[in-house]
């Protein structure tokens, strides 16, 4: 009986696994750009040779399941904006049809990219099918159509889609359009500038269909104004599910989470020494958009270590509240400008070149805002002391130690050789000793204590 009730549950299942993969999945169309600009080359390659390589191996990486269909415009007539043709029908195409069918396109025509959607979009009407709908497109509409007006008014007319856009090598001020009808169409609009980026923003495309929950959040990152390109992960606290990852490709992205509360995790893919920024408590519901804003301005330290007012040069280290270093520099005598993230922060100082117990400084919870700058100054205390050994009237080698007075610790030491030594040290009271070397150095050391005080040049001779 056991081993019975063991097999059946291994038939439930394997039968399980197997609805699963084949459960039903709504098609995805295909929109090809067989235009004769295709022939112009990124990296030595047409991006018609990329575009169909690429194409194939997204194509391929889908489910065995998946409907597929291709349209393509451009490829048959010289400047015929009617030039649009279905290539392989969604109900019934296979990868390997839409592969041969891929491969036999050459680019010629014009860009009817209103007229092709909304073919697509009438084949959507007609079968009452949804459908998710990807458009590649290396240039903009030439055919003095309005694919943002098209989208609009199906979406209006209750015809379920979702258009994604590819702009294959297209420059920022020809996409808005095409950003237009994507988000007008529930996608999005993905710029790609070689073959890595479209086969990135193929998979994301494939991905995000229509079978997947409308969006419930959307997210947009910027530096000093301007958008920037970034990667955002979200982590459900609650829940604890594997983070949603989305790149925003310098626009607002959109997507969906299953409601819970989120934290997010941004960096930043271009312009900005921010390495990451956390946005925590972010609640995700069914029936509400909720958007955030995330931006890379980071913020500088003005740093000024100074000795006795003046520039000095010191290593300096930047810690965050998590106790990691997030900067380092040397100041080399001047002022200094450090760029992280906004935030709260502890700034180390060590002094080089000075001797005593002051030569080390933190300073505790220094926060800092996005675009602004920050001073941080220490200024250091020090005074010298010039130590030398003589025989009658001339300067002998000689090893001299400090050590501080009140703690008993080393500071410094050194040898006078035949010119005497300098040491500038923090203001205090240290008690020096002074042996000879070389053809005096059976002659008894001498200890003396020396107070020095701030900017003040003592002058001391040993006379054996």
């Amino acid at each position: 009986m056991r081993f019975l009730t063991i097999f059946f549950l291994v038939v439930l299942s394997s039968y399980s696994g197997s609805a699963q993969e084949y459960e039903s999945l709504s098609p995805i169309v295909f929109i090809y750009d067989a235009s004769g600009s295709m022939w112009g080359q990124l990296e030595g390659r047409t991006k018609m040779e990329i575009a169909a390589e690429v194409l194939t191996n997204s194509v391929n990486g889908l489910r065995k399941n998946q409907k597929i269909g291709l349209v393509a415009y451009g490829h048959r007539n010289k400047g015929d904006c009617g030039d649009v043709e279905f290539l392989v029908d969604f109900e019934n195409g296979t990868k390997t049809g839409f592969n041969t069918a891929l491969h036999s396109i050459k680019p010629l025509g014009m860009t009817p990219l209103a007229y092709a959607t909304s073919l697509v979009i009438d084949q959507l009407r007609d079968s009452k099918a949804k459908a998710t709908v990807i458009l590649v497109t290396d240039g903009i509409e030439s055919c003095d159509g309005n694919i943002c007006e098209v989208v609009r008014q199906a979406k209006k007319e209750g015809i379920d889609f979702r258009l994604h856009i590819i702009g294959f090598g297209l420059v920022d001020e020809d996409t808005e359009p095409l950003k237009c009808a994507a988000l007008a169409g529930e996608g999005r609009y993905f710029p790609a500038t070689d073959a890595v980026d479209l086969g990135a923003v193929l998979n994301e495309a494939t991905t995000a269909t229509i079978d997947k929950p409308k969006s419930n959040a959307s997210v947009y990152a910027v530096k000093n104004g301007m958008p920037i390109d970034a990667m955002v992960k979200a982590y459900d606290v609650v829940g604890k599910r594997e983070p949603i990852s989305v790149r925003t490709y310098r626009d607002t992205v959109f997507f969906y989470l299953p409601p819970s509360t989120y934290n997010f995790e941004a960096s930043p893919l271009e312009g900005s020494d921010v390495k990451m920024v956390t946005v925590s408590g972010i609640e995700s519901t069914e029936d509400r958009l909720v958007h955030q804003e995330i931006s890379f301005d980071s913020g500088k330290f003005g740093i000024s270590i100074l000795n006795n007012g003046d520039f000095w040069d010191a290593m300096v280290k930047v810690i965050d509240q998590n106790g990691n270093r997030t900067a380092s520099i040397r100041t080399y005598n001047s002022a200094k400008e450090v760029e992280v993230n906004p935030g709260t922060y502890k700034i180390t100082i060590q002094a080089l070149a000075m001797n005593g117990m002051d030569t080390y400084a933190e300073i505790e919870n220094v926060t800092i805002q996005s675009g602004g700058i920050t001073p941080v100054t220490f200024d250091f205390q020090t005074g010298t002391a010039h130590i030398d050994a003589r025989v009658a009237d001339r300067s002998i080698d000689s090893m001299v130690t400090l050590t501080e007075e009140s703690s008993g610790k080393n500071v410094a030491g050194g040898r006078t050789y035949d010119r005497g030594k300098e040491f500038l040290l923090n203001p205090g009271m240290y008690k020096v000793k002074v042996t000879p070397l070389g053809d005096y150095k059976d002659r008894n050391a001498q200890t003396f204590t020396l107070e020095v005080k701030k900017a003040d040049k003592i002058m001391k001779t040993v006379h054996f």
